[in-house]
């Protein structure tokens, strides 16, 4: 992928000490892209520049910002090739997730575009005659999006794309195993003439990630922050803004449960369980990690998964069309395998699949899983998942809320009205019926609760998140005063 820049205000540059970190193809560790490094102060830099052209961005009108947008969106999918390139290279996707990553991505940036002009506000009733008062939406200023690896187009657009719309300025710190494909973004950007300064594009080392995020965090110019990836280090993100008092949105982990009642469809069911559970490799945050299932129909659903999950095409993207290409790094299939063990030394049963010896991870099905086993609680982010058999609607909805996490959630019932009266008894921030958990649209509002975080990007929650809501007076007539 050669070596690409940084970009603050406007101009492609490399870090200022001149350091470079390198990404590697997680399947044979060839160097798939090569990246500045870039330190605290660029962090900063970039920060300044977004902030002194917040003055005339945050001025400009709502249909040159909607124009700018949809521009945005062209020059991505133009680019679809070279999404589907980086991302094979730098995280072992397939080209099917790098194409659904393109599509979704431009339908936010389309959306985001249609939301300029709808960042308003209310007028309110005031008890003073004479007095007009106005709560009105307004851009909040530098907003700060940390995107990661999972599904980097999709995550790095939504960083920015709202918060323009809204007439903020924007730094994007791409993600450490992809700084490649979050560069596409930038370039896309750049490509529809937005202004200099507007967005600025910062990439750094694993080891400088520390420093570089509290000097985004701290400067004094950022007035708003959005993070999506683990949960372990969006403590560390909700710590620091805490301290420096910056609003933050955090998308973290998840366990996402789909839980399959006793008079779900079969196919239906299946269908929902394998692409919730497999698509990308099972690292997307809203992936199916447990598969509730009611005992009086499992044995008849837990045969038909095993047997659509063993048919799952495995391979090296970059040769061929794949189901499942390459995880992002051995952490993973170490991690997974580990969870394997456990999980039959403590009376589990695979059905397919198991472990691994490289990055190519076949789909893996475990059933019988109790709630001793670290695959229960613990997220795999990987295509080995759990199905747990529970007696009746109530064990369903505990099992279901048996965990730390609460991002998606499934519920497949024929009943439909039995359906959503246990979905609503689901503690997540999202919620499908008869449908998988991954399901994602440009205008809804998404985001979790417990330890998935807080805030919601998409639609007006997103406008919401990254505009600051004023109160605003105009008196019309004489007013009294007491003295």
């Amino acid at each position: 992928m050669g070596t690409i820049s940084l970009l603050i205000n406007g101009r492609s540059r490399q870090a200022g000490g001149g350091g470079t970190f390198e990404r590697r193809n997680p399947l044979d560790g060839t160097v798939a892209t090569t990246a500045p490094a870039a330190t605290p102060e660029d962090a900063r830099e970039a920060v300044r520049a977004a902030a002194e052209a917040f003055a005339g961005w945050s001025r400009t009108g709502p249909g040159q910002r909607r124009e700018l947008l949809l521009r945005a969106a062209d020059a991505l999918e133009a680019k679809s090739e070279a999404f589907a390139q980086a991302m094979a290279a730098e995280t072992g996707a397939s080209a099917m997730w790098a194409g659904f990553n393109v599509h979704l991505a431009a339908g936010m940036l389309r959306e985001a575009a249609g939301q300029a002009t709808q960042v308003g506000g209310e007028v309110i009733p005031s008890d003073i005659p004479g007095n007009l008062a106005m709560g009105l939406r307004v851009p909040a200023g530098v907003v700060v999006g940390m995107a990661p690896w999972n599904a980097p187009v999709i995550l790095g657009v939504r960083a920015v794309a709202t918060p323009l719309a809204c007439g903020n300025t924007v730094v994007l710190k791409g993600s450490e195993m992809c700084p490649a494909t979050h560069g596409l973004i930038i370039e896309a950007l750049q490509e529809a003439g937005l202004p200099d300064g507007v967005v600025n594009f910062v990439t750094n080392a694993p080891a400088d990630a520390a420093g570089v995020v509290e000097a985004l965090i701290a400067h004094p110019a950022t007035r708003r922050v959005n993070f999506t990836g683990s949960t372990k280090v969006g403590r560390i993100i909700a710590r620091l803004c805490a301290e420096h008092l910056k609003p933050v949105v955090l998308e973290l982990g998840g366990k996402a449960p789909l839980v399959v009642l006793d008079d779900a469809d079969l196919d239906t069911a299946v269908d929902a369980a394998a692409f919730g559970a497999f698509a990308n490799s099972g690292q997307i945050c809203m992936s199916t990690e447990r598969i509730v299932v009611d005992e009086r129909i499992a044995d008849a659903f837990v045969a038909r998964l095993a047997a659509k999950a063993r048919t799952l095409p495995v391979g090296d993207p970059r040769e061929g069309p794949v189901v499942l290409g390459s995880v992002v790094d051995m952490a993973t299939v170490h991690r997974c395998n580990e969870m394997i063990d456990d999980a039959l030394a403590k009376g589990a049963t695979l059905l397919c699949g198991g472990k691994a010896t490289n990055t190519l991870m076949p789909a893996t099905l475990l059933d019988r899983v109790t709630s001793d086993m670290r695959i229960y609680t613990e997220e795999t982010f990987g295509p080995v998942k759990a199905i747990v058999r529970v007696a009746g609607e109530d064990e369903a909805v505990a099992c279901a809320n048996d965990n730390a996490y609460g991002l998606a959630a499934a519920v497949i019932g024929a009943d439909v009205a039995r359906a959503l009266r246990v979905a609503g008894r689901i503690q997540s921030g999202i919620c499908h019926v008869n449908g998988p958990t991954v399901h994602d649209e440009p205008q809804m509002p998404f985001g979790g609760v417990k330890d998935s975080g807080y805030g919601r990007f998409g639609g007006k929650a997103g406008i919401e998140a990254f505009t600051d809501l004023r109160w605003i007076t105009v008196q019309t007539s004489p007013r009294q005063y007491p003295f």
